[in-house]
């Protein structure tokens, strides 16, 4: 079994509830009615289009729980780009077992290189300035430390993991407060030391700053609006464009001096890679 983990991820309940979900209380019902108990198959998993890999020790996990002695070689590293036509893993085992763990295999895989392609493509665009790739919180349900693992992957860097691990302060809150300047105040007599302040004026910046952020959103702001705001900030905390961020305007986003740009369709809206396994008898 390759070595594989992630900070509070349990993977082997993860592998455990997506198998259950499919297999309901009868199993597979086709591979049971219509392949050996004894049958084995040999199968290579490949990519049909260039993509930057990732969550192959995952799809391992899902055929070793139906098979525990299933001879499983991954071929590519996590995060490698690959071209159209490579061969990511082979294996060789039980053919019910392989038939049943595929799906939930190629399902994990497809969704997580998908993200960590589009990823890399950001990063690429970006290249050249000094700007950071961020992710965001626009997961699916269950599976945010699946989707910003693939981000970083990608070669992204994880912006929050929750609700818990900083302060953001945007409009609703401002409006409930009263000010930005009141609800940084009530972030940090909270005892919050992690502030992050969503501004879409330029006006903004200077009393957010003076009221203890240390984090400036710049959200949906133009070009000419981010380069002020850069230089209002002089450096004193990390500035993040974010907003409407699409691959052809990240890299001039980026040369506008912000410390980060965050883009939600990383995990929003990539496309799944097309990944494909295919089996012989052995």
């Amino acid at each position: 079994m390759t070595d594989f983990s992630l900070p509070d991820f349990d993977l082997d309940a993860f592998v455990r509830a997506t198998l259950a979900e499919d297999l309901g209380e009868r199993g597979d019902i086709t591979s049971l009615a219509t392949i050996p108990a004894d049958a084995r198959f040999g199968g290579v998993m490949d990519s049909r289009d260039a993509i930057t890999v990732a969550g192959l020790p995952i799809a391992e996990a899902f055929f070793r729980a139906l098979d525990p002695a299933m001879d499983i070689e991954i071929l590519v590293g996590e995060g490698e780009q690959v071209a159209a036509g490579s061969d990511l893993m082979r294996l060789s085992g039980n053919a019910r077992a392989m038939l049943t763990a595929e799906r939930s295999a190629l399902n994990t895989v497809q969704h997580l290189s998908g993200i960590a392609t589009m990823t890399r493509q950001y990063v690429d665009a970006l290249a050249g300035t000094d700007a950071t790739l961020l992710d965001t919180r626009k997961t699916i349900p269950g599976l945010r430390v699946l989707e910003k693992y693939a981000t970083r992957t990608g070669g992204a860097q994880n912006h929050r993991m929750g609700l818990w691990d900083a302060a953001m302060i945007k409009d609703n809150h401002v409006a409930v407060a009263g000010s930005v300047e009141e609800a940084v105040r009530r972030a940090v007599a909270a005892g919050i030391t992690s502030i992050i302040v969503e501004v879409d004026r330029v006006e903004q910046v200077e009393p957010a700053l003076n009221a203890g952020a240390t984090h400036l959103l710049l959200d949906n702001m133009t070009l000419d609006q981010l380069r002020e705001s850069v230089r209002l900030v002089r450096g004193r905390v990390p500035t993040e464009a974010s907003g409407g961020v699409r691959l052809d305007t990240i890299g001039e986003i980026g040369a506008t001096g912000v410390t980060y740009v965050s883009v939600g369709r990383l995990t929003q809206s990539a496309p799944a890679a097309d990944i494909g396994l295919d089996f012989a008898l052995v």
